[in-house]
């Protein structure tokens, strides 16, 4: 008796066989059995799921001698005629290699004839897709009111290429993958009839290598078979095919996961050496990296892993994190599709490989910021309870306000930007002025002058005694920064450039402000109608507005000492602290 290959030895005969389309095989019997057979069906789905077998069954139940009937016997005339495909009545057309108008023609001048011996004369369009637009519409009236004695049944795997009133006059039946334990029981049957002793894992690797497609899985299953004799073992598909086991992984990403770079790329190059093909190793190590990416996130399923929990080494499973199992993914995924560009491929796996060994150090965006988030409270607090040097500093370069300022954006105002574009606004740090330095900046004696405010000085200065009354009873101090904090929320540049002063001076109708940056300045300047305006709504009277460019003094830089956490945090990400 002449060979035959597992996919058609096993090709199913009724609707009960077929595996994974339980919907599609019921619905088919319900309908045969109440008689409401439609005059075209339109199968569709991915390759090697049934899809011809389906119509094939659905022909001998239409025209077993005991029908129409949902199980077709399989003994008489009609059903073994379909079954070895020489049925006159059931005629098969291939759609990729008839696709022209012709074709179409012939199929409408047949039609016009009853079956020869069965009850319904059935045509079998496969890769009905592959039709031309002009076949397409030529077929339109045919299938739309065909003879009571004809059924079209149309396959393929493309279905949005077929037109819509092709698909609006059929009823459509959608194929599904079939699992891959069904895949796998399908397989050890196969074995067993063929006699052949076949482990759990070989089985499981063939029926996820077919993707969900029954004649792939026995398509490999008889290529297995041809190598392994009597016992089918993963040992042997493995030697033979030229994977790399999990084993074997496990070796090579132990050596990565303990940061041996040198052993690392020797392993790799003892795989090269036996026949491993670039490819092949790339698609191995990123099911090994998925299977721990799926344990890692509690999937223990052997159907998904393809492999015994156990198999997997918990020393790798220990060393990664989630975070950096995904990472170790994307870089074989991005390795398989840049080696067709690439100058040597196995130049490629290597660095890929190099890349894993420093992997433990990877730290993603998010873990950052967590970890910014978590030292935060930790900064806040010791700014709060050791006001130093460093802090009296920032406060005074920031706002010329001195100890006591308050932060400018305490109800959520836009933060200023930080600028650049100037050479003169990048400023060396500056040490904290003295007190004569600003002299010229201090509140005139009351008694030297008449009908003035008290002036504001970078240090808070004892109330005078006797102080004239202003105008209106409000604090230039105050004044000023409630400016400043109420700019914040509606503008942000004009709220910074305030910010940056370093001095500042309210006498009677007139601001006076001191700057360090030409931006700044700039700024000031276009906007002093904003100023003068707020100033006049808030104090009840007319105000002028004047801005003066800090004059550059050679002072030796004042040694600050940092705030433990703060060195922490710049040591642990290798930066420099700015604006000290």
């Amino acid at each position: 008796m002449a060979y035959e290959v597992t996919a058609t030895r096993r090709r199913p005969q009724r609707f009960e066989n077929l595996v994974g389309q339980e919907f599609v095989a019921q619905t088919m019997e319900n309908s045969i059995n109440a008689g409401r057979i439609a005059h075209a069906y339109l199968f569709s789905g991915p390759r090697g799921c049934g899809k011809t077998s389906t119509a094939r069954i659905l022909a001998k139940a239409l025209n077993c001698a005991k029908g129409p009937t949902a199980s077709p016997c399989g003994e008489c005339q009609a059903c073994k005629e379909i079954t070895a495909g020489s049925s006159l009545d059931v005629i098969e057309i291939d759609g990729a290699s008839n696709n022209s108008v012709d074709n179409v023609r012939q199929i409408k001048d047949e039609v016009l004839f009853p079956p020869n011996s069965c009850r319904y004369k059935v045509y079998i369009i496969d890769e009905v897709h592959m039709l031309s637009t002009s076949a397409f519409n030529a077929l339109l009236k045919t299938i739309e009111e065909p003879p009571p004695y004809v059924v079209f049944i149309f396959a393929t795997t493309e279905l949005q290429k077929v037109p819509m009133t092709i698909k609006s006059r059929c009823q459509q039946f959608n194929f599904r993958l079939v699992p891959v334990e069904k895949v796998k029981e399908q397989l050890a049957q196969a074995a067993q009839e063929l006699g052949i002793k076949a482990d759990d894992e070989a089985l499981y690797w063939i029926a996820r290598e077919s993707g969900g497609s029954m004649r792939d899985s026995y398509t490999l299953f008889d290529q297995v078979a041809a190598f392994s004799g009597d016992e089918m073992t993963y040992v042997k598909i493995r030697d033979k095919l030229g994977l790399v086991g999990v084993d074997r992984l496990n070796e090579l990403f132990g050596l990565c996961v303990a940061g041996k770079q040198g052993e690392a790329l020797t392993k790799l190059d003892e795989y090269m050496q036996n026949g491993v093909s670039v490819e092949q190793l790339i698609s191995n190590c990123a099911d090994y990296l998925r299977s721990l990416l799926l344990i890692k996130s509690g999937v223990t399923k052997e159907a998904l892993l393809g492999h015994n929990v156990a198999a997997f080494s918990q020393e790798v499973l220990d060393a990664w994190s989630s975070v950096q199992v995904e990472r170790a993914i994307d870089i074989f995924m991005k390795l398989y599709r840049d080696i067709r560009y690439s100058l040597n491929t196995r130049y490629e796996m290597e660095l890929a490989v190099s890349r894993l060994t420093w992997l433990r150090e990877y730290v993603s965006p998010a873990e950052v910021k967590k970890a910014l988030d978590g030292i935060k409270p930790l900064l806040a607090k010791s700014a709060a309870s050791q006001p130093s040097a460093a802090g009296t500093v920032m406060a005074q370069g920031g706002t010329g306000g001195g100890i006591g300022w308050t932060p400018p954006f305490h109800d959520g105002g836009a933060e200023p930007p930080v600028n650049n574009s100037a050479n003169e606004s990048v400023q060396e740090p500056q040490a904290v002025p003295e007190a004569p330095a600003a002299a010229e900046l201090q509140p005139v004696p009351q008694a030297d002058r008449e009908d003035t405010a008290p002036a504001a000085t970078s240090q808070p200065q004892p109330a005078p005694e006797a102080p004239a009354a202003p105008p209106v009873q409000l604090d230039p101090e105050e004044l000023f920064q409630a400016m400043i904090r109420e700019f914040s929320a509606t503008d942000g540049l004009l709220s910074a450039a305030l910010s940056e002063a370093v001095a500042h001076r309210i006498d009677g109708g007139k601001l006076e402000v001191t700057v360090a940056s030409p931006f700044a300045m700039m700024q000031l300047k276009s906007r002093a109608a904003d100023v003068t305006g707020w100033l006049s709504s808030k104090s009840g009277r007319g105000f002028s507005f004047d801005v003066q460019m800090e004059e550059k003094k050679e002072e030796q830089k004042a040694e600050i000492k940092l705030p433990v956490q703060v060195e922490i945090l710049r040591d642990t990400f290798k930066g420099s602290v700015l604006g000290m």
